[in-house]
């Protein structure tokens, strides 16, 4: 189980220690998963940044919590928590890279640096499905997806467990609807995978449009769960860009 910061099951997870002084990296995730779903990338960031993650109420700890079904709901609630933290920049992957952008538009200073990984930009959105979507359809687009073991979709206890928390994050992302607004005052880091069924390399690319200064994209070999495949090369971008932003301020 992760560790809360502060003790308590809080909004924040920390896996790994950090270097003193070393950079820090907010890490937002993905529909239906957990702050664990980061374990990877924190460990292979660790020492050389801080990974902290979001915990989502209604999973792990949280789970006696309702699942959040309205995404600017959810980045109102993370934002007034998110200000309470150190400086930090802000990585997240398909969902998490719109509450990320959304929760960085809430705050007094942007987050040094937005990652943004698997996720169409924001006014390139689309409504992809028609809510509500039966158990049954649920299932056939995380196995589309991949991501999730098909061993465990294919276990009743574990899809009964699960399917509260992919319905209403689901509910959540299909509801979203981009209000235009000025770009972030901050550079954005694309991320993409060549072959991402949900997310084509133009749309996700878009994203730079959002933010200021030196924006960059990277794409990858690879499905929606790219970074599974990439961890290492991806970890490099997000030190490198780390790195940067620290010689330019």
């Amino acid at each position: 189980m992760p560790g809360a910061l502060g003790g308590g099951a809080g909004w924040f997870r920390r896996f790994h220690p950090a270097d003193e002084g070393a950079p820090r990296l907010l890490c937002f995730p993905y529909a239906g998963a957990s702050a664990s779903a980061y374990h990877g990338l924190s460990e292979t960031l660790s020492p050389a940044a801080e990974v902290t993650v979001v915990q989502y109420p209604g999973r792990q700890d949280r789970r006696r919590e309702p699942v959040p079904v309205d995404l600017a709901e959810l980045a109102d609630r993370l934002a007034a928590e998110v200000a309470g933290l150190p400086p930090a920049a802000f990585f997240g992957h398909s969902m998490g890279a719109i509450v990320a952008f959304e929760v960085a538009r809430r705050l007094a200073a942007p987050p040094p640096a937005l990652f943004v990984s698997g996720r169409r930009s924001p006014a390139r959105s689309r409504q992809e499905r028609t809510h509500p979507m039966g158990d049954r359809e649920l299932l056939d687009d995380m196995t589309r997806l991949g991501g999730t073991d098909a061993r465990l979709l294919d276990s009743p206890a574990f899809v009964r467990m699960i399917m509260p928390v992919v319905r209403g994050d689901y509910q959540a992302i299909d509801t979203y609807r981009y209000r235009p607004g000025p770009p972030l005052a901050c550079p954005i880091v694309v991320l993409a995978g060549d072959a991402d069924p949900m997310t084509p390399v133009e749309d996700a690319l878009a994203w730079r449009e959002h933010g200021s200064g030196d924006g960059a994209g990277f794409v990858f070999p690879g499905g929606h769960f790219f970074l599974d495949d990439h961890r290492e090369r991806i970890a490099e971008i997000v030190l490198d860009r780390l790195a940067a932003g620290r010689a330019a301020g």
